[in-house]
């Protein structure tokens, strides 16, 4: 990295030589206190709604039922106020992103604007690089001036940029119940991944190991869309969100930014907050299927799709 906070091609390499084991230092420091997520406790952002698509937001603990690898777990801890949320907005700046940056960031300004008191924002843009321009704060003045800063040019290095957020985000997990804070990535991309050095299944394996949910906006022209490269690109961003319990989003132009941003802080609002100690006692590091159920007809329940069991070590 060099002074400016840029992540070069060298010093990626040179991380994922050793797999990454430390986080990418950042420019900025975080302004609240880091924690570490206890192994043990199992938690999850669950999102239900009705048959309409609307939030259900009245639903108490007994209301749902938690199964890991097909077996019933006691739910420990339930919350359906809005807990504290750190996010992660992610801005393609990629020379094809030129024309729309503008409307870009006046979207993405009044996103952050949402955000509460309690909450923690970062703004992270990429194109051939991937900067952090604002590390994790509270300060909306601070999240705006970064959203203004970025800047079209260069290629799309999206797995580097989501890796590197992930990374960042496992520095501010709790160590209790009474300290647990959703983790969010919003991630708008206008296009496949050209440059990164960090691969897709990578990328995935970690967001599937973090307790991060991963909302996906794929921003192209409809002319581009049947192109073989952009059809990829759909499939990581829907995966990417999927296995997150997150949702992806394909507007068909950039002036739709608005109304999507707009739903992910109206989900991310509406959220509850499941826990549970698993029934399973091995440390064996295996991955774990979980399906949430929503006792109430004409209502489903989306949260991610399992996680891996602590190990011995």
């Amino acid at each position: 990295m060099n002074s400016t906070g840029h992540i070069t091609e060298s010093s990626v390499a040179l991380a994922l030589g050793i797999a990454i084991s430390a986080s990418v230092t950042i420019a900025h420091q975080q302004e609240e206190p880091a924690f570490r997520a206890g192994v043990d406790l199992v938690s999850l952002n669950v999102t239900v709604t009705d048959g309409d698509n609307r939030y259900v937001t009245d639903l108490t603990a007994d209301g749902f039922r938690v199964y890991e690898d097909g077996a019933l777990q006691e739910i420990s801890f339930f919350n359906r106020t809005q807990l504290p949320i750190a996010l992660a907005l992610l801005m393609d700046t990629s020379a094809s992103m030129n024309d729309r940056m503008a409307t870009a960031q006046e979207a993405a300004a009044g996103f952050a604007e949402q955000l509460r008191a309690e909450d923690l924002g970062s703004v992270i843009d990429f194109d051939s690089r991937v900067e952090i321009l604002q590390g994790f704060t509270s300060s909306l003045e601070k999240l705006n001036a970064a959203i203004r800063r970025t800047s079209a040019g260069g290629s799309t290095s999206l797995y580097n940029a989501i890796y590197i957020s992930l990374k960042e985000l496992q520095k501010i997990e709790a160590t209790t119940e009474n300290e647990i804070r959703r983790q969010a990535i919003v991630v708008l991309s206008d296009g496949e991944d050209t440059s990164s050095l960090v691969g897709f299944e990578e990328v995935l394996e970690l967001a599937k190991r973090s307790n991060t949910t991963i909302y996906t906006i794929g921003l192209k022209s409809q002319d581009l869309r049947s192109q073989r490269g952009f059809r990829e690109a759909d499939f990581v961003l829907r995966q990417l969100a999927q296995d997150t319990g997150g949702l992806a989003f394909f507007p068909q132009q950039i002036g739709d930014l608005v109304e999507i941003y707009q739903r992910i802080s109206d989900e991310l609002s509406s959220q509850y907050t499941l826990g549970y100690t698993s029934q399973n006692p091995l440390r064996d590091g295996k991955w774990r299927r979980l399906v949430v159920r929503v006792d109430r007809s004409n209502v489903a329940a989306r949260a991610k799709q399992g996680y891996y069991a602590p190990t011995a070590n």
